[in-house]
């Protein structure tokens, strides 16, 4: 069994305004692309409520980093009251969705992940001494990679929300010409 380092823990992005889901959606399958991460989603969800929509999406890519070390970051995305509006930005009308985002974002570091040094007690022995005099520095170099990775992931994220902060959307009362007063 891989030993498992839970490295970022809970770094979260907390939103509540205008976004589009679809955008937000793809920002991060791409980020996750240009990474190298191998994309596993486990639970995609949505509800249909009154007060709005609820979408619950959990995703866990993970990458290979060397033979003895794997990386893997879990994106868990709640939307909460989700409601379509159009606003016009630069004169053209787009639908966005107004609502609350609960995004968490977690980095594991899994070392042994083949499970190659616990096939009899003295490998295991032998991992462990390795894992905490020798390979020390290198585990360390991998964690700290793995905590850049991630605080990439919430900087893209929480940018990207910020850029939707103040915008309005559109009321369909009438328009008034200037000098119309």
């Amino acid at each position: 069994m891989a030993e498992q380092r839970i490295v970022v823990d809970h770094l979260t992005v907390h939103y509540i305004g205008m976004f589009n889901v679809t955008e937000l959606y793809q920002l991060i399958d791409n980020w996750i692309r240009e990474k190298g991460f191998d994309r596993r989603e486990l639970r995609n969800q949505e509800h249909v409520k009154p007060e709005g929509k609820y979408i619950e999406l959990e995703l866990q890519p993970w990458k290979k980093v060397s033979d003895y070390v794997r990386h893997q970051i879990r994106v868990l995305i709640r939307m909460i009251n989700l409601k379509e509006v159009t606003v016009e930005i630069d004169g053209k009308k787009k639908r966005m969705h107004k609502g609350k985002v609960y995004i968490i974002i977690d980095g594991i570091m899994y070392t042994d992940f083949e499970g190659r040094w616990e096939q009899r007690p003295f490998y295991f022995f032998l991992r462990t001494v390795f894992d905490k005099f020798i390979y020390r520095t290198y585990t360390g170099q991998f964690e700290d990679l793995l905590v850049e990775t991630c605080s990439q992931l919430y900087l893209n994220i929480k940018a990207y929300l910020n850029m939707h902060r103040h915008l309005t959307p559109m009321t369909r009362t009438a328009r008034m010409e200037p000098g119309a007063i």
